[in-house]
């Protein structure tokens, strides 16, 4: 009934450079109608060891989650008379041009917004799962592949219908609606069954499924206990604690192993877990009005969302997004290039709010998370099923311990990648953007003639050598001096992606088209990490793996996947290789007895989405423009680094002075001599300290630039060295708590104001409350005690607004080092 429709823009020169918002599905809102003769007008349910869940039939009916060691604060609950599971049916169109997708919903032919509640049942470990095909038939499906963290505690179900009834019949029948539920079903249109699921993961989790019946037209049943019975849930015959339905994988098609009784086989009608005639499917729960969200990855516009709509699709993240005109620009001369608020290499489907709640979904399907009400959020997901986690924590710091020990977190950083600057040098071939690499990841014998040479005269020296990679190859006939062709390489191989007519997908990238490697493919990550290896056996000791963010909707992958859910996936899987790459160096040296920690390898990545971290050893934010703008300037790197340490990113860092440059004949973006300076008084309060020339070298300012430059960067690489003592101890931590925008804490004993502003050399700086001590000025030495008030601090370039926690051993330390270094 739904349809794909997918548009390619690659090649569209001339387009709206103000392009409207595209179409979405609106803000799904029902009534919730509940059989008061099977529900108790309260009750609560144990909901594992470590939880309780509370109905209450008072102001139309609401569900709330507790944690048992604070039951008087709700860390999640439905809006009181509002349906909280709805589904519909619409057609997709994507747009795509060149890393960019827009993402509309076209044609919605089905919103079932309504919902009731016949029962909610605590099932215990013994019960087992039934579930109706239809009106018709059951199937008595055995819980198998459900995992077993939390031992033998209840599970609770809740199940009901959903369906759609004309608006004007639910105002006139509104008195009725929880006493006469009967009225509502026989004005029913279409209807579908659901079955929500919570089960407790382990002590500060709470796990969601959300799944529906197929769509059935015509007159509902009139509702009773015996038509809604679950005839199998009290037969024996498997372990409820397992209850994950076999799956596949969220990226694969999802279906469930059924396994029966023989006396049960015939009756076996549901292979797939959900009805596929649903492709969305929402969940719609209650928010505070002044409550605030954090998090979604590393977003670079905004902290708080509250009143926006937050879409999860990885992509590149624009040139602009929205700072003019240079956003006018690119959408001017390539369809959407210049982004949008909301465009990231690296989106993360998690939030935290103000009032220490926190959601997050698992698996891959696009999805929104809907904020603009004030009283309620609503998550819509692509697909035919919702499956996610509620976390309880106390504090932004326990709820992100609780997330990351579940995603994962980054391994220790090596310690020679924080001891000193990273400056980022290369060989290029000119395009009609700049200076770009030829992506045929092996040395360019011309450009680096001795290389091995080099890197061992540099070795000698404590200096690192780290290269460039992606998952992308280039064809090189016009290059003359090539030793392995990979892109012919990989073809004989038959790892690229492919086209829906069998042969490589060629993907458009700025002035040349690249073929992608098919990540799934059995054959791939063994033959990229050979590549690596000849990179490591020369001596090479870190890369940066760039890109990974740019799948086509409608590439043909080895597994047989959908591309559209792939696509967030392959960037895990890119981060993946990457680490098992450098765990096996590491074990393989450890078996030779020649480890050194000094040679430990590193790489850093742009591109990500939820379970990146566990992956990738660094992140970094991508190509910020050489502007003091907001959206993609050196502000938003702040940003990025803020939201992205909220959403378990603990390790991230910007390009010193930015990356992108343009030169039109009416306006130019050009890395400004003090613009550099600054962003280099930022960086050297972050993970790493590294510099980019940018895409157009010759136009910006470089460290290298004169002996000012060259001076200022010294100056900052001893500072961001004074404080390696505290940020080895902060690396071995999961997280790193940070406050503001204008601001930001470096643990809990430095804080950093830096300087955004073209011009400025002052700075307004928010002294926290609930501080029992004083912060020192680093330069004067003036203690500041007024919490929780603002003051005005001079900054004047070199000398940015910089604090410690007076009389912290963290502070007096890196004021000595400071003082050992000539910097005081």
């Amino acid at each position: 009934m739904a349809s794909l429709k997918i548009t390619k823009k690659h090649h569209k020169h001339i387009n709206n450079p103000f392009p409207s918002n595209p179409k979405t599905l609106p803000l799904i809102q029902g009534t919730l109608v509940f059989n008061s003769q099977t529900l108790p007008s309260h009750q609560v349910y144990d909901l594992g060891h470590d939880f309780q869940l509370n109905w209450s039939s008072n102001d139309g009916g609401s569900l709330s989650i507790f944690h048992k060691s604070n039951p008087s604060r709700s860390i999640w609950s439905t809006v009181p008379g509002r349906a909280f599971v709805s589904a519909a049916v619409a057609d997709t169109e994507v747009e795509e041009s060149r890393g960019s997708f827009v993402i509309k919903d076209r044609n919605i032919h089905l919103i079932c917004n309504h919902q009731t509640i016949e029962e909610i049942r605590a099932i215990q470990e013994s019960d087992c799962f039934t579930s109706h095909g239809d009106d018709h038939q059951d199937s008595s499906v055995s819980c198998s592949g459900v995992e077993e963290e939390t031992g033998r505690s209840p599970v609770l179900l809740i199940k009901g219908r959903i369906f759609n009834v004309k608006e004007r019949r639910m105002k006139n029948e509104g008195s009725f609606l929880h006493e006469r539920s009967e009225i509502l079903e026989k004005k029913a249109g279409v209807y579908a069954k659901y079955w929500v699921l919570f089960d407790q993961k382990n002590s500060n989790q709470v796990g969601f499924q959300v799944r529906f019946g197929k769509p059935i037209g015509g007159q509902l049943q009139k509702f009773s206990p015996r038509s809604y019975s679950y005839r199998g849930f009290s037969r024996k015959v498997g372990r409820i604690r397992r209850l994950r339905f076999g799956w596949c994988g969220y990226f694969s098609r999802k279906r469930v192993v059924i396994a029966v009784s023989p006396a049960q086989e015939e009756t076996v009608v549901m292979k797939n877990a959900a009805c596929p005639d649903f492709n969305r499917i929402c969940i719609t729960y209650s928010s505070e009005k002044n409550e605030r969200f954090y998090g979604f990855g590393e977003q670079f516009s905004h902290m708080d969302f509250k009143g926006k709509r937050v879409p999860i699709f990885v992509q590149e993240q624009g040139i602009g997004r929205g700072d003019q005109p240079i956003t006018f620009a690119a959408n001017l001369v390539s369809y959407r290039a210049g982004g949008d608020e909301s465009t990231t290499y690296a989106p993360s489907p998690f939030y935290m709010t103000s009032k220490m709640r926190s959601v997050y979904l698992e698996g891959y399907n696009y999805s929104v998370f809907d904020l603009t009400k004030h009283d309620s959020v609503q998550i819509q997901i692509h697909g035919d099923m919702i499956e996610g986690r509620i976390l309880h924590g106390n504090s932004p710091t326990e709820l992100i311990e609780h997330f990351t020990e579940t995603i994962g977190r980054p391994q220790e950083l090596p310690a020679w990648i924080i001891s000193g600057a990273v400056v980022g040098l290369g060989g290029q071939r000119k395009t009609v953007i700049g200076s770009q690499l030829w992506w045929n990841w092996e040395v360019d014998s011309t450009t680096y003639s001795g290389w091995q040479q080099l890197i061992k005269d540099l070795s000698a020296q404590h200096i690192k050598v780290m290269t460039y990679c992606n998952p992308c190859l280039a064809p090189v006939d016009e290059k003359t001096n090539v030793g392995r062709n990979l892109f012919e390489e990989a073809m004989k191989l038959d790892i690229l992606v492919k086209d829906k007519k069998g042969g490589p997908y060629m993907v458009p990238n700025t002035a040349f088209d690249v073929g992608m490697l098919d990540l799934t493919h059995p054959k791939t990550a063994g033959w990229f990490k050979q590549i690596l290896q000849e990179m490591v056996d020369d001596g090479v000791r870190g890369w940066m793996a760039d890109f990974g963010e740019g799948l086509p909707v409608d590439a043909c992958l080895y597994s047989g996947e959908d591309p559209i859910t792939a696509h967030n996936r392959y960037p895990e899987i890119w981060a993946k290789i990457n680490r098992e790459f450098v765990d096996e160096w590491k074990s393989s040296c450890l078996g030779k007895q020649k480890e050194d920690p000094q040679e430990a390898l590193v790489f850093f990545m742009r591109a990500g989405f939820r379970g990146s971290p566990k992956w990738a050893s660094l992140f970094w934010e991508g190509d910020q423009m050489v502007s003091w703008q907001a959206n993609d300037g050196i502000k938003s790197a702040v940003v990025g680094l803020l939201s992205s340490g909220l959403s378990g990113y603990a390790f991230n860092h910007s390009d010193i002075g930015g990356y992108c440059s343009v030169s039109l004949p009416f306006f130019k973006y050009q890395r400004s001599e003090e613009l550099l300076l600054r962003w280099m008084e930022l960086n050297a309060f972050t993970t790493v300290f590294r510099t980019h020339e940018g895409n157009k070298p010759s136009c910006n300012s470089q460290f290298y630039s004169n002996q000012r430059t060259l001076s200022h960067f010294s100056r900052f690489a001893k500072i961001y060295k004074a404080w390696k003592f505290y940020r080895i101890q902060l690396v071995k931590d999961e997280y790193v708590h940070r406050l503001t925008y204008e601001q930001f804490l470096v643990g809990t004993e430095i804080l950093v104001v830096p300087v955004l502003d073209k011009g400025k050399e002052e700075v307004k700086v928010y002294f926290p409350e609930g501080e029992r001590c004083s912060w020192k000025h680093v330069w004067t030495g003036k203690l500041h005690s007024e919490q929780g008030s603002e003051s005005w601090v001079e900054a004047p370039i070199g000398y940015p607004a910089i604090f410690v926690k007076d009389g912290s051993r963290i502070g007096e330390t890196f004021l000595e080092n400071l003082r050992e270094y000539n910097i005081l």
